[in-house]
């Protein structure tokens, strides 16, 4: 593609051109524009077939290729940030609910995700929270709700108004447990008169996984001392083993959560309220050797990018499940070492001192301070000294 194909030195697609030929490895460019349909999107673009918006290219049929040259265009400043999670569920939802054919069942479950669902995500999203989680389990709920519905009318003649308690009983006991998500909607159609006198309680885990501490050690032994895979993923699963951190936090975790004091490295994992964790040796030398070589920083899409682990796709992190796949292909039962490193460090400190160290809430760190049934389990939160923070988790790597 030549510069004398754009209309001016200083249309969209002569700024977007000189950011890809900026790009420290120019094969991956050559390699994303061989795809198929990328230069026809590229030229549709620059001949203002497609509008410079948002907008226009959500009117574009959904592909990766739409997706990625949309990143690139709000890497480069070229659009507005958006948030990309909430913009997917508000493209999913008209579809989703254009396939209720009943009124009765659609009309409750459009309140329900706009009212509830969309509001609230919304709110997430002008607070700058994350939201990729709330809209999976939106969506999750969503789904169920209608499942739920239109049994209901089948099987009974009866709508979310008449709704007994024997129904949702009966729906419950009788499948899987992606079932329990419809415990949202009542909650929310009981709160806005709806129905009435139904109700559904927290759905209790029958298992919960977990390591043993030999098999955790073991397993982060390996993860800092040998080559088992690249490094960014060696990096990740120690924070997975070391902190317990959820794989989706550590996904989403920026280059400045890395914290170089002149007591040594030092990780923000809370929500600020808490002091950053010790990095202890050699887990700081790992982390601080990923941070010169992170992937996908030369490819002219991630350049300058703010996240510990960049994505292939301009502007983002590396996808949660992407992450999750490769631990799982190296031996790591994601759950069950979560557990049992939450499980060893209330061990070590008092859980509310965990708490807030690792961004975890009171209850879930009470709650494995009591499984693990240690003294800290009882300690008065009143009687916590913040130097027992710094003190307690330099302890966690040895």
């Amino acid at each position: 593609m030549r510069v004398d194909e754009f209309q001016g030195p200083e249309t969209t697609a002569a700024k977007l051109l000189a950011a890809l030929c900026g790009a420290q490895r120019p094969e991956s460019i050559l390699t994303w524009l061989r795809r198929t349909g990328v230069r026809e999107l590229l030229e549709r673009l620059a001949t203002g077939d497609i509008p410079l918006s948002h907008v226009a290219l959500d009117k574009e049929p959904n592909s990766p290729r739409v997706e990625h040259l949309r990143s690139l265009l709000i890497h480069h400043n070229l659009l507005p940030v958006r948030d990309h999670y909430l913009a997917l569920f508000e493209r999913w939802l008209p579809i989703k609910l254009d396939d209720i054919d009943d009124p009765e069942v659609r009309r409750p479950i459009e309140s329900f995700a706009r009212w509830h669902h969309l509001r609230r995500i919304r709110s997430l999203s002008t607070d700058g929270k994350p939201t990729r989680g709330p809209v999976h389990s939106a969506k999750q709920e969503i789904t169920e709700t209608i499942k739920f519905l239109i049994w209901l009318k089948l099987t009974h003649g009866r709508t979310a108004t008449s709704c007994v308690q024997a129904d949702v009983d009966a729906w419950l006991a009788d499948g899987p447990t992606t079932r329990h998500a419809i415990r949202t909607f009542f909650i929310w159609a009981v709160k806005n008169r709806t129905c009435t006198n139904i109700t559904i309680g927290f759905r209790q885990a029958k298992t919960v996984p977990l390591l043993t501490q030999g098999q955790r050690l073991a397993m982060l032994k390996t993860c800092l001392t040998d080559n088992t895979d690249t490094l960014s993923y060696r990096v990740a699963a120690v924070l997975l083993l070391l902190y317990a951190q959820p794989v989706v936090k550590i996904a989403a975790m920026k280059s400045t959560d890395v914290i170089l004091t002149p007591e040594g490295l030092h990780l923000s994992l809370g929500d600020g309220d808490g002091d950053p964790a010790p990095v202890p040796e050699p887990f700081a030398a790992l982390i601080t050797q990923h941070l010169a070589s992170r992937p996908n920083m030369r490819t002219g899409s991630s350049s300058g990018s703010q996240w510990l682990f960049p994505g292939y796709r301009a502007g983002h992190h590396i996808h949660p499940n992407t992450l999750m796949d490769r631990l799982r292909e190296n031996g790591i039962n994601l759950l069950g070492a979560r557990n049992a490193s939450l499980r060893a460090l209330v061990t070590e400190v008092p859980a509310p001192i965990a708490a807030e160290m690792l961004g975890y809430s009171y209850q879930v760190t009470q709650k494995h301070a009591a499984a693990a049934a240690e003294p800290w389990s009882r300690y008065p939160e009143s009687n916590i000294h913040p130097e027992h923070s710094a003190k307690g988790l330099t302890r966690i790597g040895r």
